[in-house]
């Protein structure tokens, strides 16, 4: 991790940061999973899981992720409902390596401990709430189903059964996101007044089909990521209001704002499917009453922090940090699921949070109304 102040040459290396103690309290979880990967020895036995579902879009990922911790996970198998999909992907990695099972034969393995829930969304609450009749962990990936009903009942279900819900919101575990909920914790920002954050890509044709079979379009689909930290940093907004302005006119919901309202803040979020620079240009900013905080690109680990006061190491000013990114974009959440289900710690986020964004995601795309 450096930072390089606007007003003063030089970097700070990472040994020296960590060292001024300014983000120890950060319990970073990529960092966690490097010190697990440099020390075997103590490295408890591995949690036997699976997978039902391939067809979200991060699904080879996340099985490609807990493959890639064995210290933590023993896949036993992955499941997929429509036969014409499962013989499509056998063949290929990650499926390729562990057997392709039925659902039913999937939660029957002995010691089978947790799932992650991998399917289309119009399935992805049922799939997880058979799971959890099944006494299973899940991994449920984002945003976990249409139905607000439905998903509210199978987190509280989970919850009332002492099982772990997660829902696959990466960002969660980016440490330059830590560090934002760390610095908005610790009140290096102030009063936090707005945020605005977005986040697009330009999708081809076939995705576009896809898409009109799903409603919510690209609010639903990626903004849900930006909406869960704007929940996890100011809670569910009093008000939600939606915009589109749709490219064509097929259906698809494909560039969309939401202004989420608070009593002393607003949140702008968009998502866009037209951008062509989508990627590049995906960025967080938060502005408070003594500082900002801007992550841009999204993933990148660099962070552009402004500072009417010294905190900490951070003179008053702005200055630009760079995180170390470690490992994949999964390996956070897994790593992290892993030593919930050990018993080493519970999940930052509940069903109350969880069922929240929910909610909010659905109003942010115009597809759910509470009142």
């Amino acid at each position: 991790m450096t930072q390089t102040p606007d007003n003063a040459p030089g970097l700070l290396t990472r040994r020296e940061w960590l060292k001024a103690g300014t983000v120890i309290a950060l319990a970073s979880q990529s960092v966690s999973t490097a010190a697990a990967q440099d020390n075997p020895s103590d490295t408890p036995v591995p949690i036997v899981c699976g997978q039902i579902g391939t067809t979200h879009a991060h699904a080879a990922g996340k099985l490609a992720a807990m493959l890639g911790q064995p210290q933590n996970w023993k896949v036993a198998g992955w499941s997929e409902p429509d036969p014409q999909r499962r013989a499509a992907v056998a063949d290929r990695k990650p499926y390729a390596e562990v057997p392709a099972m039925s659902e039913a034969e999937l939660l029957a393995v002995p010691d089978l401990a947790a799932v992650a829930v991998e399917t289309d969304f119009d399935q992805a609450t049922q799939a997880a709430l058979r799971a959890i009749q099944a006494g299973k962990h899940v991994h449920l990936d984002k945003p976990g189903g249409v139905d607000h009903v439905a998903f509210s009942q199978m987190r509280r279900a989970a919850e009332a059964a002492g099982l772990t819900v997660q829902m696959g919101y990466m960002l969660r575990y980016n440490p330059a996101f830590e560090l934002l909920l760390h610095a908005v914790r610790e009140g290096w920002l102030g009063e936090v007044t707005e945020v605005d954050a977005s986040m697009g890509k330009l999708a081809d044709p076939a995705s576009r089909r896809q898409l009109v079979l799903q409603p919510g379009g690209a609010m639903f689909e990626i903004g849900c990521h930006l909406i869960d930290i704007v929940v996890t940093l100011l809670g569910e907004p009093t008000q939600v209001e939606t915009f589109s302005t749709p490219s064509a006119d097929d259906g698809v919901p494909d560039n969309q704002l939401a202004v989420l309202v608070y009593p002393r803040a607003t949140a702008n979020v968009r998502a866009n499917f037209t951008d062509p620079f989508g990627g590049p240009r995906r960025r967080f900013n938060v502005t408070g009453t003594q500082g900002s905080f801007e992550i841009a690109p999204l993933e990148s680990g660099v962070v552009q922090l402004s500072l009417k006061r010294a905190v900490g190491d951070f003179e008053q000013g702005r200055r630009t940090v760079r995180l170390d990114l470690v490992g994949g974009r999964y390996d956070g959440e897994f790593a992290d699921l892993a030593r919930v289900i050990r018993g080493e710690k519970r999940l930052a986020w509940d069903a109350a949070h969880d069922i929240a964004v929910h909610g909010t995601t659905l109003r942010a795309a115009g597809i759910w109304n509470p009142l």
